[in-house]
């Protein structure tokens, strides 16, 4: 019998196709628990919070009314139509129900829309830090990722200057996560200005705004890019309903894009998968025109905790971050430390330092390089209030040991 290796079969978009430091810590960290060990995982992005009881009555009512077909893979009329109001009295978006596409998820809408328009060759500014699945997305769709990084010093905002020197003729789209993962930051509608001046120069340059953090703002309301002169038609507008709703696990998002993009998103979605849950959509109609209390709830719970991180990380020496003003994320540059021996042992990269804080102090973080910062953790602080103080206690224990 010929001998026979089913891994030789297996092509190069497999190896790049993970969120790889992300999943790693967080298996790494739940392998540790089951041996008994007090881990503190501030790794994945998921709120600690249940969705709000209105909502799951409303998926209840719909299995029981029927609603556990197939749908319509743009997605059912009524909840389009309930999106289309929302990003018209919330975003200041104008897009009519055949211009809005549901997904599985906004991983999956951000996938649609880069499969859409993006082929072999052309150029994708990616403002670092970003979040892990831009560059994988682009790379996977035959994109060049052009990557423009940001310091702590520019509250890792890219300023317009520098987009401007990275255009080129191949440029094609500009991803802009605002409020971002992983850092926080908000771009005001100002540097939103100028971006947008540099993207209607271009004759085939857009924007994708990935705007799913919208309801976990610390002070002013965002701005949606889309929403400015002349940039309805140059903007493709991702959202979902898994942060502000903590509905992660009902994996609902949705794109908005001018009718010929949006149609070509279809077809994506059609093609890889198929209409996104029935009734999760029409329990999404609900959170959508419900109350808001618990969304409310929520956004304040994150605002205490990114208060107690802020503190705490900004006690520890060598250790540097500015403001949050959005998302339950921390990203501090911990690059000071970089070089340091804990031991024996030189923690020569923010790798290095997360596998070293886990395995001797049993608090699990991602390091930054996955989100093109090699010189930043991130911290995700959706987690209770006591496993955010047992974390920043064994953080600042171990960090102050370096020498």
């Amino acid at each position: 019998m010929t001998s026979f290796d089913p891994a030789s079969l297996l092509v190069p978009r497999t190896q790049s196709a993970d969120e790889g430091p992300i999943i790693r810590m967080a298996q790494k960290s739940r392998d540790l628990r089951a041996k008994g060990i007090d881990v503190v995982s501030m790794t994945v992005g998921e709120p600690d919070f249940d969705t709000p009881e209105n909502i799951q009555d409303a998926a209840t009512a719909a299995m029981k009314a029927g609603f556990t077909h197939y749908a319509p893979v743009l997605g059912v009329p009524e909840l389009r139509a309930a999106l289309s109001k929302k990003l018209k009295t919330e975003n200041g978006l104008d897009y009519g129900v055949n211009e809005i596409c549901l997904a599985n998820g906004a991983k999956q809408a951000i996938a649609n829309a880069l499969l859409s328009i993006i082929d072999h060759g052309d150029e994708v500014i990616m403002l670092a830090p970003f979040w892990v699945s831009y560059e994988i997305t682009v790379r996977f769709c035959g994109g060049t990722p052009v990557v423009l990084p940001a310091s702590v010093d520019e509250n890792y905002k890219v300023p317009a200057r520098r987009i401007a020197e990275a255009i080129t003729p191949k440029t094609k789209l500009l991803i802009l996560n605002s409020p971002s993962n992983p850092t926080g930051a908000v771009w005001t509608r100002a540097e939103l200005e100028e971006i947008a001046t540099l993207v209607k120069a271009h004759p085939r340059m857009m924007v994708l705004s990935d705007e799913i953090y919208e309801y976990i703002m610390f002070g002013d309301r965002m701005v949606s890019i889309g929403s400015l002169a002349g940039m309805r038609e140059r903007t493709i507008t991702v959202n979902g309903f898994s942060k502000g709703f903590a509905m992660t696990g009902w994996r609902l998002g949705y794109a908005a894009a001018v009718e010929p993009i949006a149609k070509a998103m279809g077809r994506m979605q059609g093609t890889l998968s198929a209409g996104a849950n029935q009734f999760v959509q029409r329990a999404a109609i609900a959170a959508l025109e419900g109350p808001r209390d618990e969304v409310e709830r929520m956004r304040l719970r994150y605002q205490q905790r990114r208060d107690m991180v802020l503190k705490g990380l900004r006690a520890i020496p060598g250790v540097k971050i500015g403001d949050i003003p959005a998302t339950f994320y921390a990203f501090p540059d911990v690059s000071e430390l970089l070089g340091k021996k804990a031991g024996n042992h030189v923690i020569d990269s923010t790798d290095t330092l997360c596998d070293w804080l886990l395995d001797e102090h049993a608090v699990a973080v991602v390091p930054g390089g996955a989100f093109g910062a090699p010189g930043s953790i991130r911290l995700s602080f959706a987690c209770s209030e006591a496993e955010i103080e047992k974390a920043l206690v064994r953080i600042r224990t171990a960090l102050g040991s370096l020498v």
